[in-house]
């Protein structure tokens, strides 16, 4: 038997994005799960779904990331992000550096995204965050319970910036 505790369970943030580089718009999906609600059905109704502007991939999976954390009602709870994106993976890694660094380039530059970072550190340190890396489009045979989950930001992020083309 699994203890389940429903006073402060750990949540599960899965989190993708999806932009068109020729118009700069792309959709920020995001499912948000307390552990006691993993094996629920119908979770591909609880995905919400963001149109954003004058974006990059990279810069789309921050705001999608910092979107998702702001809409997070509670604090100093465990969250579990699941994302395909080696930047969001890699700015917990060098957040020492860039703080450090007061946000600058070795130029001497302010960061390109340097607001976000911000954003991104003051929210994540709300609560007790740890970031998994997904692998991202894998066949459907190779998929386990986590990938399935995360197929539905994917699928959604997908399907919002399709739609938005045609």
């Amino acid at each position: 038997m699994i203890y389940v505790d429903r006073v402060k369970p750990t949540f599960f943030l899965f989190t993708d994005a999806s932009v068109n580089p020729q118009t700069n718009v792309g959709y920020g999906a995001y499912l948000l799960l307390a552990e006691y609600e993993l094996e629920a059905p119908h979770q591909e109704e609880r995905v919400r779904i963001k149109r954003f502007t004058k974006t990059t991939s990279s810069k789309l999976e921050l705001q999608t990331l910092l979107w998702a954390l702001s809409e997070i009602k509670f604090k100093k709870r465990k969250i579990i992000i699941f994302t395909d994106c080696q930047n969001l993976i890699s700015l917990q890694d060098r957040r020492e550096r860039i703080i450090k660094n007061n946000y600058m380039t070795k130029k001497n530059e302010l960061l390109r995204n340097h607001e976000l970072y911000k954003k991104f550190y003051t929210l994540v340190a709300h609560n007790e965050c740890d970031f998994v890396k997904v692998k991202g489009h894998k066949k459907t045979q190779e998929k386990d319970f986590v990938d399935n989950l995360f197929t539905l930001v994917d699928r959604a992020s997908r399907e919002a910036l399709r739609d938005s083309l045609t």
